[in-house]
């Protein structure tokens, strides 16, 4: 594009058009520099981070990578909001007017307690309520307690009742009629989901499915504001699943739908719009803007083939942050987490967003954390203005080629479903279970590798942070076999600080590691630090000689450790230093009966010497470190 100024000249006259190639050969350059000797199109790609899914995410993006036409049956890209295939927004104003629903959920079982709480989170900026009922929150037959005082024609309710979905809507639409809100005035879901309860509790629910379209044939008569089935991808993205996965899982719930309920007598239109899909927004900002615009485009293509019109093929989404990125350890950095994900979710196109409390890994949020929850939303759209243009990314080279990848990958998971005879059936032969499982091991060894970083967990710790408690949540029922698993990033890392704060409770003290750190502070410094984190992420405690000077030879090495009281021992500083004496160190920690010792950094041609020296393993970047915590502890004796 050429920039103009006032008087019609262009802005960049004087500069030659720069190519690709000349770009690549400049990032080339500087790979050498570190060591690293590609060139062209590899250097690009040296640069590239892989994702799920079999995507990559490239340093640069042009006009050159803007998606082309869809193949294989695929949605196709573009468009307006408002319209197919809704890629930009399933409603033409967007946020423009109004911004996005915010919806905040509330698990308490005491309907005294949840009433307060959904009253002071309408009184300040919360626009409609997400109420877990039944086993899983406030009894069904205490729900009108719950909303006491609620103006329902002005708060939709959304309902997540589990296996009382129908008892707990009927509930519902009863309290609507008893205060007087006129039928056409009512507004929510009542979140029937029985294919999510089965994917959660192992449970088949086919057997409930009637009850469900009936619920959905009342809202198309009696409740044109009202829809009745959530298709909720969250046990899915719970249980391990990528992007493409929840987004195909989520699919092919929603076509066994429309297959259910039009053979229920509803139209493909109406049963279109008996439908809303939850999503989970997380804190990589970019691939969950990605997901809320493919998944419309994806739905928009299934609506088409099933004859929906235009005006019934837009999905209706909820975005939730994800529970999965949520950390019991420093939770305060959950605020920063669920902050991006919220704006992801917002810039991405979602009608409703739920923010969950940063406190929500540890049990039943308090009343500061539900007030910074909903306080996200209001300051991203009162502050930051973000509802005010619609789809901000679209254009973006970046954006729309990832957009357009993570549709195709998600469509083809979904025909594999599809194939497999659909969702209920992928779930019962455990094809939807083993291909979650597989995904989640392959981030659990990049987690356990840090290749994944978790703040406040895995990078930069906090060992002397006291824990924060909460109340315990409603225990739900136990899951038979077959349920999909729970899963959390911390949850490796988490087992770890468990045996140290068991140990601390049991001794008074946590384990420890001592540093030697050899040389000056310019040699030791960085290793150190290094080592340091990595032990304090399984609750170890690193202590170190106090001369700052680090430690000299092997005897003022061993009377340090003998002095520090602790069984293992890293050894820290630069490659030259540890050619020089990291061998004799290692043969005089091991006679002052360290247990187990460490090197940290590459040891490249002199493993063999360090080994024979007593060197036990080496901490390098990208090395396995819940392996390398857990040996350390097992050593330990810590439980």
């Amino acid at each position: 594009m050429t920039v103009l100024n006032d008087d019609g000249l262009s802005l960049a006259a004087e500069f030659p058009d720069a190519t690709r190639e000349q770009w690549q050969n400049l990032v080339s350059g500087v790979l050498r520099r570190t060591g690293r000797d590609a060139a062209g199109a590899a250097a690009e790609e040296a640069l590239s981070t892989a994702l799920q899914d079999g995507l990559s995410t490239r340093p640069l993006y042009t006009a050159e990578d803007a998606p082309g036409a869809a193949p294989d049956g695929a949605p196709g890209t573009g468009g307006f909001p408002g319209f197919a295939p809704f890629t930009r927004g399933g409603r033409p104003e967007g946020g423009a007017v109004s911004g996005w629903d915010v919806r905040q959920r509330h698990t308490r079982p005491d309907p005294a307690l949840t009433n307060e709480a959904v009253l002071a989170d309408l009184e300040n900026g919360v626009t409609s309520l997400w109420l877990a009922v039944g086993t899983d929150g406030v009894p069904v037959s205490a729900l009108a307690a719950a909303l006491d005082g609620v103006h329902l024609d002005l708060a939709p309710v959304a309902l997540d009742a589990g296996d009382a979905f129908e008892p707990a809507a009927r509930e519902l639409l009863r309290i609507h009629d008893e205060r007087g809100v006129a039928r056409e005035a009512v507004r929510g879901t009542l979140g029937a989901d029985p294919v999510g309860r089965f994917a959660r509790t192992g449970r088949d629910m086919t057997d409930r499915t009637a009850e469900a379209t009936a619920l959905a044939s009342l809202c198309d008569r009696d409740y044109p504001g009202l829809c009745a089935i959530a298709v909720d991808a969250l046990p899915y993205h719970e249980a391990g699943a990528s992007d493409a996965q929840e987004l195909g899982c989520s699919l092919a719930t929603g076509v066994g739908w429309l297959r259910d309920l039009t053979a229920a007598g509803l139209s493909v239109d109406a049963a279109c719009r008996q439908l809303e899909f939850r999503y989970a927004a997380t804190a990589d900002q970019f691939l969950t803007i990605a997901k809320l615009r493919a998944a419309r485009r994806l739905w928009a293509r299934v609506a088409e083939v099933s004859g929906a019109g235009p005006a019934a093929s837009a999905q209706r989404q909820h975005a939730v942050t994800s529970a999965v990125m949520m950390t019991r350890r420093d939770p305060w950095v959950n605020m920063l987490r669920t902050t991006v994900a919220a704006l992801a979710a917002g810039v991405g196109g979602a009608d409703a967003v739920t923010v969950l409390p940063f406190d929500h890994a540890l049990g039943l949020p308090d009343a500061f954390a539900r007030r910074i929850a909903r306080n996200t939303s209001t300051i991203l759209l009162e502050e930051s203005h973000l509802g005010r243009v619609i789809d901000p990314v679209g254009g973006s080279w970046y954006v729309e080629r990832l957009t357009d990848e993570l549709a195709h990958a998600a469509w083809a998971w979904f025909q594999e479903i599809e194939r497999a005879g659909g969702q209920h059936a992928a779930l019962r032969s455990g094809l939807v279970g083993e291909r979650l499982a597989a995904t989640w091991a392959e981030r659990s060894t990049n987690l356990a590798r840090r290749r994944e970083p978790i703040t406040g967990v895995s990078e930069f710790p906090q060992l002397s942070q006291p824990p924060v408690e909460r109340d315990a949540p409603p225990v739900p029922p136990a899951p038979l076999p077959g349920g999909l698993p729970v899963v959390r990033r911390d949850e490796a890392y988490e087992e770890l600080r468990a045996r140290s704060d068991a140990h601390l409770a049991a001794t008074g003290s946590r384990p420890r590691v001592f540093l030697a750190t050899l040389g000056p502070a310019a040699a030791h410094t960085a290793r150190a630090a290094f080592a340091a984190g990595l032990f304090q992420a399984g609750g170890i405690e690193p202590v170190q000689d106090p001369e700052p000077a680090g430690l000299i030879d092997p005897a003022t090495a061993a009377d340090a450790f003998t002095r520090s009281g602790t069984g293992v021992a890293c050894i820290c500083s630069s490659d030259a230093l540890y050619a020089e004496g990291a061998a004799p160190v290692a043969e005089a920690l091991k006679s002052a009966g360290a247990g187990q010792v460490f090197l940290a950094g590459r040891p490249g041609e002199q493993r063999e010497t360090y080994v024979r020296a007593g060197v036990d393993d080496f901490v390098v970047a990208g090395g396995d470190a819940i392996a390398v915590l857990t040996s350390v502890l097992d050593r330990m004796g810590v439980a």
